[in-house]
């Protein structure tokens, strides 16, 4: 590894730092759940997990700016900027889930704009994950191996041998997009809410295809899409777009990223 000034092995680290910190409330059937403002769930894991990763950026980069899911926005003096969700999956983690995730990504600005070139996904109850940084490919972890091995999607050509996934089918209601996610799933060989980080982890390690979401944040997408393309799959927003700040994404293996697209365009 290398490049990006030693960020890459730097994310890696503080997602597990991170991530392995929260097993200290994993599977608390007494943890505290609050609701934030959106209504969506979080709890003091989310908060001391955000906490520490600010802590060892602001120690190792205090220069970078930083974009935390819990707290506010740091303003940075270099092109580097770095997006934390330090739970990706707060339902799974509160029911005792190991299907959550510490997501960890670095932004870099270039003439081009903004652009995503390092994504790290631990999953912490697992202890396992994935990394990449642009141009260095993606590596996953699991612990009976003894050293990361290469990810690649597994590029399959016919949506109708495809896995397509996405992380909660009623936020397709609440887009009103209901038909299309319908249109998508009646013509896939099997379609499943292995959501979160953990399911754009398994399109990148091809035992899934298709992983798409109608409603999600810029830390939600941020450390994915560059583990996706390093894997050789695709993303994009439902328009087509490599972006992650429009709301939406959608994560292939790449040949049948079209065919998706038209149907959720629907």
């Amino acid at each position: 590894m290398g490049d990006y000034d030693g960020r890459l092995e730097a994310a890696i680290a503080y997602a597990r730092r991170a991530g392995d910190l929260t097993l200290q409330w994993y599977g608390d059937r007494g943890l505290a759940v609050e609701a934030k403002s959106d209504q969506s769930p979080v709890t003091i894991a989310d908060r001391q997990a955000e906490q520490l990763l600010r802590q060892m950026i602001s120690q190792d980069y205090p220069d970078d700016g930083i974009v935390g899911e819990e707290f506010s926005d740091k303003q940075g003096a270099t092109n580097y900027r770095w997006i934390l969700d330090p739970i990706d999956g707060t339902k799974s983690f509160i029911c005792g889930v190991p299907l959550y995730g510490t997501m960890v990504a670095v932004e870099r600005q270039s003439e081009r704009g903004r652009e995503p070139v390092i994504g790290v996904l631990h999953f912490p109850a697992l202890q396992e994950g994935i990394f990449a940084g642009r141009g260095q490919g993606a590596q996953c972890y699991r612990p009976q191996q003894a050293e990361p091995q290469l990810a690649r999607v597994d590029a399959v050509k016919s949506l109708d041998k495809c896995v397509v996934l996405t992380s909660d089918h009623d936020t397709f209601a609440k887009r009103g997009s209901q038909t299309a996610w319908q249109s998508v799933t009646s013509a896939a060989k099997y379609s499943r809410t292995w959501g979160d980080a953990y399911g754009y982890y398994l399109v990148a390690t091809g035992r899934a295809h298709v992983m798409v979401d109608p409603i999600l944040n810029i830390w939600d997408a941020a450390a994915v899409m560059p583990i996706i393309l390093e894997a050789g799959g695709q993303f994009t927003d439902w328009h087509g777009h490599p972006r992650i700040d429009s709301g939406d994404a959608l994560a292939t293996c790449g040949p049948i990223h079209a065919e998706i697209l038209k149907l959720l365009q629907q």
